[in-house]
């Protein structure tokens, strides 16, 4: 059995911008924030956050800061995933020399790998790190997906500690647990699936929505972990105006704007990622004024 590097919520947290840099004295306060609320583990420089229009310089220097300003409070995840397996390895090198204690690794997008090219691109990086690797399957953005069978055969690598799942298919989590058992663990990788997904195994969610709503989701989770899947999936059901709308344009569009609604200053989106589109902007505002964003304006 491989113990998890985290059970419950992980917050794919965002990265702050000031002008065309990372604003560190804002991302020190977003960690702040989410270990108030209770969640378990961040990934920092994942999808979320923009980690695809960062340097090389400022991607590490975002994974060390948050590494030394956590002090052990959280476990930090770094993304360090890529299409060039060296450059994938060399990022979590650097990665895993800052002090993160795990790693979250993106399938190679773009090349549109085999399964045998995903299978030996992980088996490569993974004989390699001395940190537990989260695999990330999202081929809605990256064009290839695992099969469970692929799943099966990296389950058998002591630091393959578990997937992002974030296909959408019910079908693959289900067949990659009964093929795997213990030897796999699996998050749900979307918001509107982590009860479902929970529901049949898996450990938790790598979140967006819990930059907005993080004692909310960690609550979800927990009841999901305590085995009370009705009072969760009620929760599910709740957030689902808000989770839809932070997936009405491609994510961290929404997110980012409605921390910025909340008054968190997290700054501009990166080119080419743009500002929302005025209709769906006004759904964020609306939600803004309900009870959902207008208690979480804490700054």
């Amino acid at each position: 059995m491989k113990e998890p590097i985290f059970t419950g919520t992980c917050t794919a947290l965002v990265t702050p911008f000031k002008g065309d840099f990372i604003d560190f004295e804002k991302l020190g306060q977003l960690i702040d924030h989410q270990i108030e609320n209770g969640v378990s583990a961040l990934v920092i420089c994942g999808t979320t956050g923009e980690a695809s229009t960062q340097s090389i310089p400022e991607h590490l220097a975002a994974i060390d800061y948050a590494v030394k300003h956590a002090d052990g409070r959280i476990k930090i995840i770094a993304g360090t995933g890529s299409n060039d397996t060296a450059h994938a390895l060399k990022m979590s090198d650097a990665a895993q020399i800052s002090g993160a204690d795990g790693l979250l690794l993106v399938t190679p997008y773009y090349n549109k790998a085999t399964q045998k090219g995903l299978y030996e691109h992980y088996m490569y990086i993974a004989d390699r790190v001395k940190i537990p690797m989260i695999l990330y399957n999202v081929p809605g953005r990256t064009g290839v997906s695992f099969t469970p069978e692929t799943y099966k055969k990296l389950s058998a690598h002591p630091l393959i500690n578990g997937i992002k799942e974030a296909s959408g298919s019910t079908g693959i989590v289900a067949r990659t647990l009964a093929l795997c058992g213990d030897d796999m663990n699996i998050w749900s990788g979307n918001d509107d699936q982590t009860v479902p997904f929970m529901a049949m195994g898996a450990k938790g969610v790598i979140s967006v929505l819990s930059n907005i709503c993080p004692a909310e989701t960690v609550k979800m989770t927990s009841l999901c972990l305590e085995g009370n899947y009705a009072e969760a999936g009620k929760m599910q059901v709740d957030y689902m105006e808000l989770i839809d709308a932070l997936f009405c344009e491609v994510n961290p569009i929404p997110v980012k704007t409605a921390l910025n609604l909340m008054g968190w200053d997290v700054g501009i989106l990166r080119m080419p990622l743009c500002e929302m589109e005025d209709k769906n902007l006004e759904v964020l505002r609306k939600l803004s004024e309900t009870k959902v964003l207008s208690t979480k304006k804490l700054i």
